[in-house]
């Protein structure tokens, strides 16, 4: 792309939003930037996923025409895209992503709706009817299909999801129904893609059905691991559509991405945990599963940190 990069931030929470933000805006770099949050190298994730609350990504492309100012900066700012989605309550992200995006039902409209308050982003939402594989049943594509309403009926600019059949195959008479309901706005076919038998003609598939952008780690456990054929479905793509590197992306490998794939949008976390403001504590409860993270450590997104990837990938692209 030669006006400019993308990159994917995953929020939790408005503040994290409003961080990742914060960290795009730093002046001598690109205005915004995102992280992501695929998986972890050795991670696993408990089949086991209560249903619960939701998780939020940001994401945002810098471009050369279109600037725009941001309420809490007068500098202008490059469009961008905030994707909000799902995750079960107690479920830390590092176990979710580590899973393939094992998430839950439509983000509540109200962290759709003040996140859009708070930044000036366009916003993506995850449709994700449950967690485990991406074979969905009828209730479950109705459950998507309302899903999807919802969220443009509160102001999302665009939607992310996948299915596959139980071939491992993408599903393209439901992907066809969904994207119908998705239009006119655009959508990523997210991580599924990761799970499919054929990487190569499921990428064909895509194109055919009119995707955006497609979110890999290159069929492996992380971005890197998986960087090979990243840069070979990147290469296949010839820009009929947007091959989105994320897993395990971070500062320290960030730069081997972008140089092996020959991408410019890409897919990384950038979180740090801070201590709850919990006075009192009651250790012998936890909310959620045996797995969850720490009752009293908050995940979130890290202005440094964003400010550092963003940095890194400005240098390279």
């Amino acid at each position: 792309m030669d006006d400019g990069f993308l990159m994917e931030v995953c929020v939790d929470s408005v503040e994290s939003a409003v961080n990742a933000e914060r960290g795009g805006e730093a002046r001598g770099s690109v205005r915004l930037v995102g992280a992501g949050c695929g998986p972890r190298p050795g991670m696993t994730a408990s089949p086991q996923v209560p249903a619960g609350s939701s998780c939020a990504r940001a994401w945002w492309r810098e471009e050369q025409p279109q600037a725009w100012v941001s309420r809490a900066s007068p500098t202008p700012l490059r469009s961008r895209c905030v994707l909000l989605e799902a995750r079960p309550l107690g479920v830390p992200p590092a176990l979710l992503y580590a899973h393939l995006f094992p998430l839950v039902p439509f983000l509540p409209p109200g962290l759709l709706q003040v996140v859009k308050q708070c930044v000036r982003v366009p916003v993506f939402v995850m449709i994700r009817p449950r967690g485990g594989d991406f074979l969905y049943s009828d209730r479950e594509v109705e459950v998507m299909k309302a899903d999807i309403r919802l969220a443009k009926l509160h102001g999302a600019d665009g939607l992310v999801f996948g299915a596959l059949t139980e071939d491992g195959r993408i599903d393209t008479e439901l992907c066809t129904a969904l994207l119908a309901v998705c239009r006119p706005l655009p959508v990523t076919f997210h991580r599924a893609f990761d799970m499919v038998h054929d990487p190569q003609v499921a990428l064909e598939t895509l194109i055919s059905l009119g995707f955006e952008r497609v979110l890999t780690s290159g069929c492996d456990s992380s971005a890197l691991e998986g960087l090979s054929l990243i840069k070979k479905l990147a290469e296949q793509a010839k820009g009929r559509i947007v091959v989105v590197p994320g897993g395990g992306i971070t500062e320290r490998n960030l730069q081997r991405i972008l140089e092996g794939s020959s991408a410019s949008e890409f897919h990384c976390s950038a979180r740090s945990a801070r201590d709850s403001g919990m006075k009192f504590r009651n250790p012998n409860v936890a909310m959620g599963a045996s797995f969850s993270a720490p009752e009293y450590s908050v995940k979130v997104a890290d202005v440094a940190k964003v400010r550092t990837l963003n940095a890194i990938a400005k240098n390279i692209l």
